[in-house]
């Protein structure tokens, strides 16, 4: 097993072309009940690029800028560059992605694409849900571009630059639609503050009277308009964030459960223990066993 070092900065990953065109600026990527890759799996990263994925089948969580998405069947997750990704858990997965850079999106043919709404992303909204209607029309299309992209040819580019014109602009109204009543209001905006805070100071800072400091508000009026615009209490933001560190340094270092626990600002390591199966039904120590046997 890889174990990669605590002290690392975020790292951003380029699009890697494959084997079948060789194209540094667009790829399909096809799924069919693989794991994450391990040194994916609970590192935060970038992309220098755009990623689509339609999720046929999965059962796990990834966060968006530190914002927590359960992944749903057929449903449409999307990413822009630069964004902070954390792949969370390590079951199968069924998908479809499609990326493609900026370059791409500049060549001639294509510069109108980058004005809909699913690149531009106003919203800073990252899934779609999907009827049965939808998930034909996506289906159908991403069954066209994989055709064309195992099919070399001179037509090949144009033929894929066309095709994901049509699955964006299909998209697009989707996104529109599911997203037309959203506004950026100021409840919203302590939403994303808050969860920003959370990123910043979560290994010293565990309450949220805390946080309500920082962001000069009542522990009172934080709690509330967390729980109505996030659908869960304040507390546990700030409980998935440590929990999910948590997971990556179990995962990813040698570290004992005592530095764990002291890295994440816990008093003592029983306290950890106990924190840590409360939050997921396992020890630090059966969690660390039981995903490493899955990456041996």
């Amino acid at each position: 097993m890889h174990i990669l070092n605590d002290n690392q900065q975020v790292p951003i990953y380029s699009l890697e072309p494959d084997d079948v065109i060789a194209n540094k600026h667009f790829r399909v990527y096809n799924y069919e009940g693989s794991l994450p890759n391990q040194s994916d799996l609970l590192m935060p990263h970038r992309k220098d690029y755009y990623l689509i994925v339609f999720i046929r089948r999965a059962g796990s969580r990834q966060w968006i800028d530190m914002a927590p998405y359960i992944i749903e069947d057929n449903t449409i997750y999307f990413t822009g560059p630069n964004q902070v990704i954390v792949k969370e858990g390590f079951e199968q997965l069924w998908s479809t992605g499609i990326a493609f850079t900026k370059e791409f999106l500049s060549f001639q043919e294509n510069a109108s694409l980058s004005k809909l709404p699913m690149i531009q992303n106003p919203q800073n909204g990252h899934e779609l849900l999907l009827t049965d209607a939808d998930i034909n029309f996506v289906e159908d299309i991403l069954a066209k571009i994989n055709g064309e992209y195992q099919r070399p040819s001179e037509w090949q580019q144009r033929m894929l630059a066309a095709y994901l014109s049509v699955l964006l602009t299909y998209l697009s109204r989707l996104y529109t639609e599911q997203f037309k009543d959203s506004e950026i209001s100021i409840d919203k905006l302590l939403l994303k503050s808050f969860q920003a805070k959370i990123n910043e100071c979560y290994r010293e800072l565990h309450e949220v009277g805390d946080y309500a400091s920082l962001l000069n508000i009542s522990a009172g009026h934080l709690s509330e308009t967390v729980k109505i615009q996030s659908g869960k209490p304040a507390i546990k933001h700030i409980h998935e964030r440590l929990v999910l560190e948590a997971r990556r340094l179990l995962f990813h270092t040698h570290n004992s459960l005592k530095e764990i626990a002291y890295d994440l600002g816990f008093s003592d390591a029983s306290y950890f223990n106990r924190f840590f199966k409360r939050e997921t039904g396992a020890t630090p120590v059966e969690y660390r066993t039981n995903i490493r046997k899955m990456y041996r």
